[in-house]
């Protein structure tokens, strides 16, 4: 849970129902400040399957339960800033150039910014994979190279010739192991800054004022993390911005990713965004499909799996961003806050059959009304 502290005092009391004699053990209690109390920079959302979602049919409600867009929902419960990602050539042709510049224009019409997320890849592209596209397969790594930066000039310029220039890119999601595998592992390094600065110098190359983001999960594993950016700055990769991925029930605790954020920012002297994370407002399911987030992760991540719950774990993760030294805490994006269970809108591209495991971590219910959990994006 959190609270706010008035008038210099906060009183917190610790309660357990053991028998008498028994002991009580009690974790990850942490006091953190929003320093001047000015809002958070960055409250965004990734809607990267809401353009499939509606095609199949899918409806959103605001807490009223008045349908509507649900781009707009989300504008208005405070979210400024738009997520979309990017592949290749995917199989059921949504997530691509085309796609991304018709939601690109939904975004900047309700005058959010815009955060353009390139997998380089032709699906789902994660430290457990990092698939090349199919049609750069067989290229030499200089081709590679060369392909890594007109992919990514093509899509930005794109979306500039038609009024919505990319505020923020990610170069690649998630690349803990580097990216399009084998030639980008992060085992060669000088294989992985290379292709890093090319899609970094494709990005500047369309808008000089477009922030470039380098991204890795874990948002708690520090060591790893200095490993990584240490890799990255002394090879001289060009970036703006340092993003992360934290999911409490995967990551570890809000106070395992302040301790990391906080060094990195310091360390790096860059801003910081988690530019993921979610949690759980049931343990029931939608549709076949089980869950990903499940009792087992509920007991990992420390809040109840209840529409509270899933609240007050966004609000600690906006918490822990605030209170980032010296302003660098940027803000944090909810990942898939409207991936609710529609036919046909499940997680494999290539099997339309597929169902969703995410959908007890929309911030819709199971009637398709906000959950409270987007009202934090307001109040961050």
């Amino acid at each position: 849970m959190t609270t706010t502290v008035s008038n210099g005092q906060c009183t917190v009391s610790l309660f357990s129902d053991a028998n008498a004699g028994n002991w009580a053990s009690f974790d990850d209690v942490s006091f953190s400040t929003s320093g001047s109390g000015s809002t958070i920079q960055i409250r965004g959302v990734d809607i990267s399957t809401l353009k499939k979602s509606e095609d199949r049919g899918g409806v959103y409600r605001d807490s009223a339960g008045t349908q509507r867009d649900a781009l707009a929902i989300v504008r208005s419960s405070g979210a400024n800033y738009g997520r979309l990602k990017v592949w290749v050539n995917p199989a059921d042709g949504y997530n691509n150039k085309a796609r991304v510049l018709t939601m690109a224009s939904r975004i900047k019409g309700q005058g959010m910014k815009l955060l353009v997320d390139f997998h380089y890849s032709d699906s789902w592209a994660d430290p457990g994979k990092q698939n090349k596209p199919a049609a750069w397969a067989s290229l030499s790594f200089t081709a590679l190279r060369q392909a890594v930066y007109d992919h990514t000039y093509d899509v930005l310029n794109a979306l500039k010739a038609q009024g919505t220039t990319a505020d923020m890119v990610q170069v690649g999601n998630e690349i803990n192991d580097g990216m399009l595998w084998p030639d980008g592992r992060s085992s060669n390094w000088a294989n992985l800054a290379s292709l890093l600065t090319a899609g970094s110098n494709a990005v500047k190359a369309v808008s000089s004022s477009t922030q470039v983001m380098l991204h890795l999960a874990e948002g708690g594993n520090n060591s790893q993390h200095r490993w990584w950016f240490d890799q990255a700055t002394s090879r001289g990769v060009p970036f703006d911005v340092i993003g992360v991925s934290h999911y409490l029930y995967w990551h570890g605790s809000a106070a395992s990713l302040q301790a990391n954020i906080n060094d990195l920012a310091s360390r790096y002297g860059k801003p910081i965004v988690v530019a993921e994370t979610a949690y759980g407002f049931t343990l029931a399911q939608e549709d076949g499909e089980p869950n990903i987030f499940n009792s087992s992760l509920q007991s990992a991540g420390g809040y109840p799996a209840t529409a509270q719950g899933q609240a007050d774990a966004l609000r600690a993760i906006f918490n822990v961003v605030k209170a980032v030294p010296n302003g660098r805490g940027l803000g944090v994006f909810y990942w898939e806050p409207t991936w609710t269970a529609v036919t046909g809108n499940g997680w494999d591209p290539t099997n339309p059959s597929s169902g969703n495991g995410w959908e007890n971590q929309a911030l819709f219910d199971y009637a398709d009304r906000a959950l409270p959990g987007l009202a934090v994006l307001g109040t961050a």
